[in-house]
């Protein structure tokens, strides 16, 4: 390599290295221009993910007035509600013409509510021009109600058997004054009182009052004849009772379904009344009884006792004959007269023994 070539390649370099700090600076700024745009494609591809996410819901509540923004359906899917169901909901009771919030709607889903069951209720209430505003309705849902089932008992009625054959007793027992038994079945109609639904009776306490009336009722009859020939008396009875007070229903009408004759009552308690007055007769007899036999042994006692008295008695006289021989009070004809008048008794004893006793017998003086 000759001089003057060694210098032409020094006088080269510089070109060269500003050449290449050129490239170096176009690309870092291709580096920045190609982070800024990646960033812009995630935000844009982010808004189409949330745009075709909600818009179809979103232009549904915008055609149907049913007042739900965008923000709104981002609010409730970061709050974990179900957001379409909210939607469909809200729709279907603006078209009924029930106003309600979306915010009532939401916090009944978070209260753990069943919404639709809910809204299908208020729809209905409305539809039926029954005052159910969504607050109520909640309640009675949040309370383990079936809101719907109410709501459509309001409106057709249902009826209630009474006793309920669920609890394995078919027919409720009555007695008239007279004793006859009666069986008597009825079958109670009852609508739904939404504003009494929450805190009001179920249909138990329906149940009971309503068999305490029909008892009541025949039990305050005269004559069983008197029932049987107008049963009718026994419904207008009960139904004058307000016996649907402080429940959830409202007692349409009270139908004495079945009733028949039973038992005589009252002559199988005076038959069984006899029984316990002849078992307290024949106590009482066995115990003046008892009481006679133990007197007849006193009084058996008394006698030996008496006898032996006599015993003793009788043993005392030789005693008090020899203390007067001894002192001289009895002689011995004297002793001898007593011998000669305890024979002659004796005698007269016998005679009487052998004659039955008859002194007035021919033949004796």
């Amino acid at each position: 390599m000759t001089w003057s070539t060694t210098l032409a390649l020094f006088a080269q370099q510089p070109k060269a290295a500003e050449k290449a700090g050129g490239a170096a600076g176009l690309s870092s700024t291709n580096i920045v221009i190609l982070i800024v745009a990646g960033i812009a494609v995630l935000i844009f591809l982010v808004f189409l993910f949330i745009f075709f996410s909600f818009i179809r819901l979103w232009i549904q509540a915008l055609l149907t007035r049913a007042d739900i923004s965008i923000f709104n359906l981002i609010g409730m899917k970061l709050r974990n509600v179900d957001y379409a169901m909210v939607v469909r909901q809200k729709i279907a009771l603006v078209q009924a013409g029930v106003r309600v919030t979306t915010e009532d709607l939401e916090s009944h889903y978070l209260a753990r509510g069943n919404v639709p069951k809910t809204a299908t209720a208020v729809i209905a209430a409305h539809k039926a021009g029954l005052d159910l505003p969504w607050k109520t309705a909640a309640a009675i849902d949040l309370a383990g109600r079936d809101v719907l089932e109410a709501v459509r008992t309001s409106v057709n009625p249902k009826v209630i058997d009474c006793p309920d054959p669920a609890k394995g007793k078919q027919f409720l027992d009555a007695v008239c004054r007279n004793g006859i038994q009666l069986l008597a079945k009825a079958r109670v109609t009852v609508r739904t009182k939404l504003e009494r639904l929450v805190g009001g009776a179920t249909e138990e306490t329906i149940i009971a009052r309503v068999g305490e009336g029909i008892v009541k009722a025949i039990g305050s009859a005269h004559d069983h004849k008197e029932v049987l020939a107008n049963p009718g008396m026994i419904s207008q009875t009960v139904l004058h009772n307000a016996l649907d007070a402080q429940t959830a229903y409202e007692i349409v009408s009270i139908d004495i379904a079945h009733i028949e004759v039973g038992e005589n009552i009252g002559a199988k308690l005076q038959g069984e009344q006899a029984a316990a007055d002849l078992r307290v007769a024949q106590a009482e007899a066995e115990k003046r009884r008892a009481a006679a036999v133990a007197r007849e042994q006193e009084m058996r006692a008394l006698v030996e006792e008496n006898r032996a008295k006599v015993v003793e008695a009788e043993a005392q006289v030789p005693q008090a004959i020899s203390e007067a021989f001894k002192t001289g009070r009895l002689g011995v004809m004297d002793f001898y007269n007593m011998k000669n008048l305890q024979s002659d008794t004796s005698m007269r004893n016998n005679i009487a023994a052998m004659t039955g006793g008859n002194e007035n017998q021919p033949g004796r003086g």
